[in-house]
């Protein structure tokens, strides 16, 4: 279940994470106490793109990280960046609650449904203080959709998708928040979250475990970065120099939050989560997703099998590599489970508990993840096999709106893979495996049927950007 990292990374993570005798620092907690927990989700991040799996992108803090923890090899995320949101704060299957198409763009009358119990409320009620800093794209048509109504005590940064880095900007609206009401502060937003973050740990209530939750911008179109960071990578040209500055921007900001943990003396009872929130658009031009087929707005490997680890100082051991697959619904229960949280739901979840996984290698309960369950479009996984229905259907490469639907007769294709032989899905064994294609299909259709009607939909005529948005009235 486990593989272990090389010995020289092991070591670079040791110095990086384990301060000396005369480090300045607050002082450690007392063992037994909560653990602290941080999220850090990065946007339309490649999954190649990372150091430690062998990039020319240098990102040496997040490979700290991961290093003195376990990297996640077969972490399943959505194909877009709100559906992934959704089930991170749920532990539930987007289609669910109709978030399995596009995303909840800026002109949406819909949020996260209000009766889903959310992540950050129930850590709340288990006694920690919560915060979110960076994007929020769950919705902001009412303020009852807004992060300080749905258990974030502390907000700062967007609500939108795809705003100008530099000036907060999206379709003509102003997009930069603070506790939901608007704020002007100046900077590169990829830093500026950093900064919160970083001010927040500083400044938390040391009387309570602290849930941050820091959702990145970074590394999402537009392709902007500071001229510093893009001259940093001569060696790449145009849109994926800039992209690789941004990563960059985005470690360092990952970077100073860390810095920040361990100067509270409390990186030791602190888990550290990180993901991104689906595979890399435009694959070999501007991210890299490796070997894995296609990228982001599909549901092959490429579109929502990510890089990601989890780090936890002495309850998750240091250098490995996890290789079951785990949906990020299943952080859900497992951050329930670690803090303490009560586990009684409105609506039941799909996410399994995996502490066990990432603490000793133990065999996972679940026994599969719907990548997604669209009309006439969507994917499973059972196993090594995995069951791809209308694959060459895909939302636009924003993940704004789907493509048109095919009828759902004769054209919609079907594919079956095994990767355990083949990640990259490049032999569809749906013909020579007739019997695999029939039991996918059988749980598929059964899991689909749950499904509700999408929500997103076409920009409304003559629609006016407000001045800024989410605030009352603006939509």
């Amino acid at each position: 279940m486990f593989a272990r990292f090389p010995a020289p990374a092991l070591l670079i993570a040791m110095l990086f994470l384990n301060p000396g005798p005369n480090s300045g620092l607050e002082g450690a907690e007392t063992p037994g106490k909560k653990p602290h927990i941080v999220v850090i989700l990065a946007d339309d991040l490649g999954s190649h793109d990372v150091g430690w799996r062998g990039s020319e992108i240098r990102t040496p803090n997040l490979d700290a990280l991961a290093a003195s923890g376990a990297t996640l090899d077969q972490f399943y995320v959505q194909p877009v960046c709100s559906p992934t949101r959704a089930a991170l704060m749920t532990g539930r299957y987007p289609f669910r609650y109709g978030f399995q198409t596009g995303v909840v763009r800026p002109w949406a009358n819909y949020g996260l449904p209000l009766e889903e119990r959310m992540l950050p409320l129930a850590l709340r009620e288990a006694g920690y203080e919560t915060a979110i800093v960076g994007k929020w794209h769950l919705g902001h048509f009412q303020p009852e959709y807004l992060p300080t109504r749905r258990g974030f005590e502390h907000q700062y940064g967007h609500y939108n998708g795809a705003l100008d880095y530099f000036t907060h900007i999206r379709d003509g609206g102003f997009d930069w928040h603070r506790n939901d009401q608007v704020n002007r502060d100046e900077g590169y937003s990829t830093e500026l979250i950093g900064r919160e973050a970083s001010r927040l740990i500083r400044e938390r209530d040391k009387n309570r475990p602290l849930f941050l939750y820091v959702p990145f911008n970074g590394v999402h179109s537009p392709y902007q970065v500071p001229e510093e960071y893009s001259k940093r990578y001569p060696q790449f040209k145009g849109q994926r120099q800039t992209y690789a500055g941004m990563v960059t921007a985005m470690d360092d900001a990952v970077g100073e939050i860390t810095a920040a943990l361990k100067t509270a003396g409390i990186l030791d009872n602190t888990l550290v989560l990180f993901s991104s929130d689906n595979g890399g658009p435009a694959p070999k031009r501007i991210t890299s997703n490796g070997p894995l087929r296609a990228g982001k707005a599909t549901v092959y490997e490429g579109g929502v099998r990510v890089c990601a680890f989890a780090a936890w100082p002495g309850h998750i051991p240091a250098g490995s590599s996890v290789q079951t697959p785990i949906h990020i619904s299943d952080w859900y229960p497992t951050l329930l489970k670690v803090a303490g949280a009560s586990e009684a739901q409105p609506l039941p979840v799909d996410g399994r508990d995996v502490l066990p996984v990432l603490t000793s290698g133990a065999k996972s309960t679940r026994t599969e993840i719907v990548v997604n369950a669209a009309p006439n479009r969507g994917a499973i996984r059972v196993g090594d096999w995995k069951l791809v229905i209308g694959g060459d259907i895909a939302d636009s490469e924003e993940g704004d709106t789907p493509a048109p639907a095919k009828p759902a007769a004769k054209g919609v294709t079907v594919e079956l893979f095994d990767l355990a032989k083949d990640p990259g899905e490049k032999t569809n064994l749906a013909e020579s495996q007739p019997e695999q294609v029939r039991k996918l299909r059988e749980t598929y259709d059964r899991l689909a049927a749950e499904a509700v009607t999408p929500k997103s939909g076409p920009k409304p005529k003559g629609f006016q950007s407000p001045a800024v948005w989410g605030e009352a009235g603006s939509l």
